[in-house]
């Protein structure tokens, strides 16, 4: 096979693939045009980092946040640091293992200088091998001391079993069924809350889940109108100022986002929480919404179509003390 055939086989190969990917890749355009993007952004608090309690409503896992203004090394993160103790690794003094490092490392430093060490009676060479011995112990002790402090302090959810409504947590299945009002025929599509935390959770009342399915409806239709002085009064400053940058980016791009015909199907309280003096809540919602991207200027249909999708995602609700519940953050499902 001539140079020239093989260049032509490997161009028609790459067109089919284009043509192949290029599908996808429209298609994730247009389901990322609602709010939110399709990513996951805002903050659960202490909890930012640590994902919330699958339910029968999304039992998948929560994404981690790409936008999130809360620090891994923030009291509750994912990666927070420990304080200092003493015992077998803690403490300024660095306990029994740092006494230990502290030993290896000294004696191998003075057999190196003086002739001695592990091995002190073969000579200067033999002292350096001691020397190279005792770090590489000290090495592979400080490996297994980490290994073992990772494990302890790992987070339950990366491989302790979900819990479910039956570990003893409240259950919503029945007590908001036929209540009336909201987007999609009331509060039936919260018929299936159940608890999901293995904490005690904070008491969550019929009115809370009106206010949870009136905002998933207003502030859907506060991004459609692009009134962002709505989103900052539904939403956290965190969460508002997210929206207004991807309004922003909208109108650079000449295209505006509408969503209509949301419904909610069903959703699962995963957990609720006080802390700070502010309730927080983490609602699983499983909704659908018609979204259409047109061009800003012709009415043009960019994305989406007349359609209706169904979507599932996480959103948690945030209320101070004598105010409202608004949204703080919005995590898909993986």
């Amino acid at each position: 096979m001539s140079f020239m055939q093989r260049k032509s086989g490997l161009l028609k190969a790459m067109a089919v693939a284009l043509s192949l990917a290029l599908p996808t890749v429209l298609a994730v355009s247009a389901a990322d045009a609602r709010i939110g993007g399709g990513s996951s952004s805002g903050s659960r608090g202490t909890r930012t980092f640590s994902a919330p309690p699958p339910t029968s409503t999304a039992p998948g896992s929560a994404s981690q946040f790409n936008r999130t203004i809360t620090q891994p090394g923030q009291p509750g993160g994912f990666n927070t640091a420990a304080p200092a103790r003493g015992g077998l690794f803690g403490g300024r003094a660095g306990g029994l293992l740092g006494g230990l490092a502290a030993g290896f490392l000294g004696a191998g430093l003075f057999g190196m200088l003086f002739g001695g060490g592990l091995f002190s009676g073969l000579g200067g060479f033999a002292s350096i091998i001691g020397l190279i011995l005792q770090v590489l112990l000290v090495v592979i002790v400080v490996r297994f001391a980490m290994a073992w402090w990772q494990r302890r302090n790992q987070p339950a959810y990366a491989s302790g079993p979900a819990p479910s409504p039956a570990d003893g947590q409240p259950s919503f299945r029945s007590g908001l069924s036929g209540l009336g009002g909201g987007l999609g025929g009331g509060l039936g599509g919260f018929g299936g809350f159940g608890g999901g935390s293995n904490t005690p959770p904070l008491q969550i009342l019929p009115a809370d889940y009106e206010a949870y399915e009136r905002l998933l409806g207003e502030i859907q239709q506060a991004w459609s109108n692009e009134d962002v002085g709505r989103l900052r009064l539904l939403s956290t400053p965190e969460m508002a100022s997210y929206f207004e940058r991807d309004l922003e980016q909208n109108q650079a791009r000449g295209v505006v986002n509408k969503v209509t015909g949301v419904k909610l199907l069903q959703g699962d309280l995963a957990e609720s929480w006080r802390e700070n003096g502010a309730d927080y809540a983490t609602v699983a919602m499983r909704f659908t919404l018609i979204d259409k991207t047109t061009e800003r200027a012709s009415g043009r249909l960019v994305e989406g179509s007349d359609t209706p999708q169904e979507v599932t995602e996480i959103w948690t609700f945030l209320r101070h003390p004598g105010a409202d519940w608004q949204l703080s953050a919005i995590q898909q499902v993986s």
